[in-house]
């Protein structure tokens, strides 16, 4: 569809070329737009603009089929001329304007090259401008030069950015790449199309009969039609690079199971070399044998030969890939012609010696006899299975050179599928023909014919003049029971048969000696075992494993020598099927976990079918060989917890992280529906600590009790000018998680950026959390430095305990002698740092300078200048921070250090002292029995202290046992306290008073104006009547600090119940100074208030 704007219309009416451009110039306004002539196809078109908001609008469409060439068009940046009036900018003038749409902006259009991962190896990955440069105000200062208004507008660079000299080659470029056909559908049908074919099958149609012998087949092609249907999926759902198997099973389901498939499938594969490389070998010596040209004996033939074989494979495959695929080519030629020569065969007349062989050409009565099973002792269906099912296997060939695909997403599936159904009609075909042709017994006596009068026993051999009767009591030597060369006799010519045998056995050879080290490259390149990081390394232009290959050929000439491949056998089958049981089950997990990410292309699949390929591969394995099954397991699992031990640092975003995720999500919603219960209460902690890294000991003693039970988010507030603040904290938050994973810290981390502290962690306290997964306990160090502090933090410090309580939310404040800020440390310590790599970067650059021959001209001179000026930097440098080391570390911080690691490290022997004074609902008490628990505090005792009267302790003693003894709270000991509410001593209680002198109003000895001045400009200083009015509550905390230092000196933690000051009624200067007397002096202190709800029962 177009539209007409009277003169301003660029349409032929009759386009000359089916790929040339529309260009219509479009009104703003909708009265002037009318539709052109009557087509009713639906439009196809893009919009762009090439001018600014002032002028009309251009709309470039395109026609089915002119794609390509709309692509070229702004990709190669060429502008859409149209007249003297319309262009994008003139390339003379130097002005360019940053334009998208027409709107003078940084956004970029959208464009495959910022969807890359950096390193890719199809294109180099572009950055797109951030929000934050298009979000915050454009600096006036920039300058915009010629050339770079397109790259910006197109996401490629910023403004002012030189464009680079010379573009980076095409990593891609000279390398040898395949299509579907030659590349996956080849080497899958020469894959499953083995030496089974040939030599095993009419054996197979012998005792399954062709009835349940089509059926195994078919069976066997569920099993890899499933697998191959999996396969495509997940091929499709991305770009795919070499590794095969491995790459789609560790890329889908994570590390752990792609390792441990990955080495035991690429085992496989090199095994599997020597498997059919000793095929083709004892093939030759059968055939030296028959012309008596043995060179030793038949062991030692085959392994000569065999070894022979693998180096010639070998030198094809270092070769390149391209001679490898020639070479397959060949070997699928030789096959195909064996195939049909085979079915030719069938219908050429057969003589006197095939007949007595029991070869009759097509005959109904045969059909009939060999339609049934006739299972000979020891035989059975599933026996016969198991031998079959290694010849439908191979499918992953193609997908093992993903990396050496032009198209891995559109030839993996197309030629795997493809592969499947030629290669399940041709063994399906041939089990039809050998079992209409040959009967299952024959002698191959040409003197076993009836004669009249003679009596047969009824069989079809008997009714086409033929007695094989004596078979039925003999062991006879031919017929599809008993001759494995069964298809050389039926065939037109047996040699091609022999030929076809070679080709078979050898195209998989050599598809197993190029699939292991790809496969293995793959592995290694992704460092999961770093053992075998050696192998990684690639050589030439296509990257071959050369170190792989040489591995691969040592193990294939390991067991070519060992010659006892029979036993290792049913081994490889099951590692295979282990490879296709995990690549299905990657399907279904990806499915099942939901990923908005899962996205094939390739829509013919269903997850449940997925699974049931997976438990069907599982069981063939069993079916197979139980003990081998048993064997691969094992193995897997091993290596699984092994991979899982050493936790690879890798992230593919694997369809076990969108499990976890989903059920992180239900098990979420699911808590919603349920009530709490105080039995299943456990403390969810917010931790002030600021970054996680500056107060270490905070988060220590509070992950002591969280972990593995409980929420831990610690949480920092950035207090100042919103935009660095937010810009600060973007940049921190992955930084300090990674910090807290690193410490296997199991905690998370928040910020909030706020116009005071206050104000943030009031929003953290209400917004953190998830449904039931909430904070119910904040956790704060105690704030040493109040003394010299401002008004206004001491104001937000008390401030923030009470929006904790006014939210329900228990409060738990931490001291220790030496505080827990150690940001100092850590300045010092980067510092320290940069001066050693700085001290590197002289140390090196001195030693080439050495090293480095002399080097004339100018520009030899300067070279060396700029070296000598890097040295005379950097000791001042140096002298600056050494100063910063014998001043800090050397004198205050090496205890501070000490300090903020006490709580890493194991407890002795000692008392963890519970002074439970009042009663918030039990948190006083349970935080300290769950440090008990705890592996570092597990030689601790609690010590319980309550208040009581003097002439009731022993009652009180008693009553408290049988609560904790209810509680099932075991207690070293019990004190009851019955001298709390008496009168500090004097020299403590002068303490007290010097430490709040400077703090207090001194109203009563000043004249009422005078007063009311001073309340007005310092309103937290402490009145007179209020501390009247509280001397009681102030006398109380010297003395419990009193009996603390009495009772508790030598515990290893001491737990208290925090005293609460009644808003708006106790000044925060009072506060303070009761909460510093109460810890003063003391070994680490909890001051603990739980939101007076109860957190311990004693019921069931």
């Amino acid at each position: 569809m177009s539209m007409n704007n009277s003169s301003n219309v660029f349409l032929d009416t009759a386009p000359s070329h089916p790929n040339r451009f529309q260009v219509n110039v479009i009104n703003e306004s909708h009265e002037n737009s009318v539709a052109a002539d009557g087509n009713h196809d639906p439009p196809h078109y893009e919009e762009t603009s090439f001018v600014d908001e002032a002028q009309n609008r251009l709309r470039i469409s395109f026609r089915p089929g002119n794609q390509e060439i709309y692509d070229n068009f702004l990709q190669n940046g060429e502008t859409a001329k149209t007249d003297a009036s319309f262009h994008a900018y003139d390339s003379h003038t130097n002005t360019y304007y940053l334009q998208t749409f027409g709107h003078n902006t940084m956004d970029a259009v959208p464009k495959i090259d910022y969807y890359r991962n950096t390193g890719s190896i199809s294109g180099a990955k572009m950055n797109r401008p951030s929000l934050y440069e298009i979000h915050e105000q454009l600096a006036k200062n920039v300058a915009v030069t010629p050339g770079s208004a397109e790259r910006v507008a197109n996401g490629d660079g910023m403004t002012g950015e030189e464009p680079p000299e010379n573009k980076e080659e095409d990593p891609n470029a000279g390398t040898v790449k395949f299509g579907w056909v030659k590349g996956v559908l080849v080497r899958c049908m020469l894959n499953i199309w083995g030496v089974m074919l040939f030599i095993r099958l009419s054996w197979i149609v012998g005792e399954a009969g062709i009835g349940l012998g089509v059926l195994i087949i078919l069976l066997s092609t569920m099993v890899t039609s499933i697998t191959g249907l999996s396969t495509s999926a997940i091929a499709t759902n991305g770009f795919v690079r070499g590794g095969g198997a491995y790459y789609l099973i560790s890329r889908s389901l994570g590390p752990e199971f792609g390792g441990s498939i990955g080495l035991i499938f690429a085992f496989a594969n090199a095994v599997a070399v020597a498997m059919y490389v000793v095929g083709f070998a004892e093939t030759v010596v059968d055939l030296l044998a028959e012309s008596n040209s043995m060179m030793v004996d038949k062991t030692n033939d085959i392994r000569i030969i065999g070894s022979i074989t693998v180096v010639v494979l070998l030198g094809i495959s270092v070769a390149g890939m391209e001679w490898e695929a020639k070479a397959q080519v060949i070997l699928l030629v030789i096959l195909l012609i064996a195939i049909a020569n085979f079915f030719i065969g069938t219908v050429i007349p057969s003589n006197h010696e095939k007949k007595s062989r029991g070869f009759f050409n097509y005959q109904a009565s045969i059909f009939a006899e060999n339609f049934g099973p006739s299972f000979t002792e020891g035989e059975g269906f599933f026996s016969v299975f198991a031998i079959f099912f290694p010849a439908a296997t191979g499918i992953l060939a193609g997908a093992n050179i993903s990396g050496d695909l032009e198209d891995p997403q559109d030839a993996i599936p197309r030629g795997t599928m493809l592969a499947i159904l030629i290669t399940t009609v041709a063994y399906i075909g041939v089990a039809i023909c050998v079992g209409a042709c040959v009967v299952r017994d024959a002698t191959g006596n040409v003197n076993d014919t009836i004669i009249s009068g003679m009596s047969c026993n009824g069989s079809a051999a008997c009714g086409l003049g033929y007695d094989f009767s004596r078979c039925l009591n003999q062991n006879c030597p031919y017929g599809l029971m008993n001759n494995f060369q069964v298809m050389s006799m039926v065939s037109g010519f047996g040699p091609l048969i022999t030929a076809g045998i070679f080709s078979a056995t050898l195209s998989s050879a050599l598809a197993s000696l190029v699939s292991a080290p790809k496969v293995f490259q793959a592995l290694c390149k992704d460092n999961i075992y770093k053992a075998l990081q050696f192998f990684a390394k690639g050589y030439g232009k296509n990257n071959e494993p050369i170190r792989g290959y040489i591995l691969t050929f040592i193990i294939a000439m390991a067991f070519i020598l060992i010659a006892e491949l029979n036993t290792i056998a049913p081994i490889i089958s099951n590692f295979f099927l282990a490879s296709y049981a995990l690549i299905n089950f990657s399907c279904f997990h990806a499915s099942y976990a939901k990923s908005p990410g899962w996205r094939p292309a390739y829509g013919i699949y269903n997850m449940w079918v997925s699974l049931f390929g997976a438990i069907l591969c599982c069981a063939v394995m069993f079916v197979i060989n139980w003990w081998a099954a048993v064997i691969t397991y094992v193995i897997e699992f091993f290596l699984y917890i092994y991979v899982t031990y050493k936790k690879p640092d890798v992230n593919w975003g694997s369809s076990t992280q969108a499990l976890s995720y989903v059920s992180a999500l239900d098990n979420a919603l699911e808590l919603t529906t349920v009530e709490d219960h105080v039995k299943n209460f456990r403390p969810q902690c917010i931790v002030l600590t600021g970054g996680p890294m500056t107060r270490p000991a905070l988060l220590d003693i509070t992950h002591a009790f969280t972990k593995n039970s409980g929420l831990c988010i610690c949480c920092e507030v950035y207090v100042g000018a919103r935009k660095e603040c937010v810009k600060e904290m973007n940049s921190g938050m992955v930084k300090k998680q990674a910090w807290l994973l690193k410490n296997k810290i199991k905690a998370f981390y928040a910020a909030v950026a706020a116009d005071c502290f206050r104000d943030g962690v009031r929003s953290l306290l209400q917004a953190s959390g998830l449904g039931r997964m909430k904070p119910n306990t904040m956790v704060i160090g105690f704030k040493k430095n109040w003394r010299k502090a401002p008004p206004a933090e001491i104001e937000n410090y008390v401030g923030i305990i009470h929006d904790a309580f006014d939210f329900e939310i228990g409060v738990v404040i931490v001291r220790i002698s030496q505080g827990f800020d150690i940001s100092q440390v850590l300045q010092v310590q980067d510092e320290l740092e940069k001066l050693e790599q700085e001290r590197l970067a002289l140390e090196a650059t001195i030693k080439d300078n050495e090293n480095e021959e002399g080097s004339g001209g100018i520009r030899g001179l300067f070279k060396k200048a700029g070296k000598l000026n890097i040295t005379k930097q950097v000791p001042k440098k140096d002298s600056g921070i050494n100063t910063i080391q014998s001043m800090h570390v050397g004198e205050f911080n090496q205890r501070l250090v000490e300090a903020s690691t006490q709580f890493k490290k194991k407890q002795g022997k000692g008392t963890i002292d519970v002074w439970w004074l009042f009663d918030d609902g039990g948190l006083t008490l349970l935080i300290p029995y769950i440090l008990t628990l705890r592996k570092k505090w597990k030689d601790c005792k609690l010590r319980i202290y309550v208040g009581g009267k003097i002439n009731r302790i022993e009652e009180e003693k008693i009553a408290m046992a049988s609560l904790l003894s209810k509680f099932r709270i075991k207690f070293a000991d019990i004190h009851i306290i019955g001298d709390i509410n008496i009168k500090p001593n004097k020299e403590s209680w002068k303490f007290f008073e010097e430490m709040i002198e400077p703090y207090r109003l001194h109203e009563s000895c000043k004249d009422l104006t005078t007063a009311e001045k001073l309340k007005r400009e310092t309103p937290w200083k402490i009145t007179d009547s209020e501390l009247e009015a509280f001397k009681e509550k102030s006398y109380r905390q010297v003395r419990l600090n009193e009996l603390l230092q009495e009772h508790s000196r030598a515990a290893n933690l001491i737990v208290l119940s925090l005293p609460v000051a009644r808003k708006a009624t106790i000044s925060d200067i009072l506060y303070m100074a009761w909460l510093e007397i109460l810890t003063k002096n003391l070994p680490p202190v909890l001051l603990v208030r739980g939101n007076h709800k109860n957190v311990l029962t004693f019921y069931s």
